[in-house]
């Protein structure tokens, strides 16, 4: 039976290792976290620090090779990928640096893409409406490629928050913007996690960023050196 607790997200002994020739090489090694609903916390850490891959995994992008990753209390480094598909789309929004959108399909079709694989029949309505509340209703049937950086960040803003999930992960997500959109693009991501009352958990170089977080986690060569709350 699933137990709810106070932490939404948490991690055991997460340990990461890749097969590099003939060596191993450990990126992360013996994290144990613990994530508050509805906090901001940023991972912080240099270069190689281990924070895109303890974000991967936090987000079952990716699996650990020891420990455990539990969300509202259940194992889920113990499913398989038949069974992380819906929590992936249900559970977890994801904002990328790069954006990863569709270059097919239009704003208001990336955005919708998560609730139709869902089969949900307000797609296009909850879609529209996020769209308009970050300021690209005008631009909804405009293709990515008609669209500027700071636009793309808001389409995936809007395409990781469409099925409601309770926890978003966003890995540098200004990381590619000039500084008016990268702090337009952070300031609608924070309106619309508080509004929302979503976990959001954010890789950053900046820390500007990291002085509004409620919690700072460092990474030094993939081990835990600093877990704060602000």
């Amino acid at each position: 039976m699933q137990r709810m607790t106070d932490s939404i997200l948490e991690s055991r002994h997460l340990t990461k290792q890749y097969r590099v020739g003939p060596r191993n090489l450990l990126v992360l090694d013996d994290v144990s976290l613990a994530f508050k609903r509805g906090e901001f916390a940023v991972i912080t850490g240099k270069s190689g620090s281990g924070k895109t891959t303890l974000l991967s995994l936090l987000s079952c992008l990716d699996r650990p090779t020891s420990g455990q990753i539990l969300l509202d209390g259940r194992d889920i480094t113990a499913l398989n990928e038949e069974e992380l598909a819906p929590v992936r789309n249900q559970s977890i929004g994801f904002v990328f640096q790069s954006f990863h959108l569709i270059p097919s399909l239009n704003a208001i079709e990336n955005v919708m893409f998560p609730a139709e694989l869902r089969h949900d029949p307000a797609a296009e309505d909850k879609a529209t409406r996020l769209l308009e509340q970050v300021g690209l209703y005008d631009r909804r049937y405009h293709f990515v490629q008609e669209l500027s950086g700071g636009e793309k960040q808001r389409v995936a803003i809007c395409r990781a928050l469409i099925n409601e999930p309770p926890l978003v992960f966003a890995d540098e997500p200004t990381g590619n913007l000039d500084s008016t959109n990268s702090e337009e693009v952070l300031r609608l991501l924070l309106e619309l996690q508080r509004e929302r009352g979503v976990t959001l958990i954010m890789a950053t170089h900046s820390p500007d960023i990291a002085a509004r977080a409620d919690r700072r986690v460092h990474l030094s060569d993939g081990r835990l050196a600093e877990n704060n709350r602000l």
